[in-house]
């Protein structure tokens, strides 16, 4: 069964479209790869390498280092679907780097973005 079109798409095809919607916003790409690499686990040397390797959504997201457990409190609307919602894991990870980097384009502050319990 073929999954859907989004998942062979190249995260190197993806990643300056989130970079250039950060920047219009007046945020930087190291708060974009910094959201990423919370979500992921990749740290700086792997984050590029997969974006040098081209590798596709679903090998990105295969081959991440640990995925974050506070993954499950993102929560929200990302093209008018309920992020915790999503039932294919890896469209809900996908969705959930969208709905990070939105709101890096947003502005919230970063201790928030990140989940950062309070107290």
């Amino acid at each position: 069964m073929a999954g859907h079109r989004i998942f062979g798409t190249p995260f190197a095809a993806i990643h300056p479209h989130y970079v250039a919607k950060a920047e219009r916003k007046g945020r930087t790409r190291a708060e974009v790869d910094e959201v990423i690499r919370w979500l992921t686990g990749y740290d700086e040397a792997g984050l590029q390498a997969a974006l040098d390797d081209e590798v596709t959504l679903e090998a990105f997201f295969a081959d991440a280092p640990a995925m974050n457990p506070n993954a499950t409190l993102i929560t929200g609307l990302i093209c008018g679907i309920r992020v915790e919602e999503i039932d294919d894991p890896l469209m809900q990870r996908i969705r959930y780097m969208d709905k990070l980097v939105d709101e890096v384009g947003r502005g919230k502050k970063m201790e928030s973005i990140l989940r950062v319990p309070k107290g």
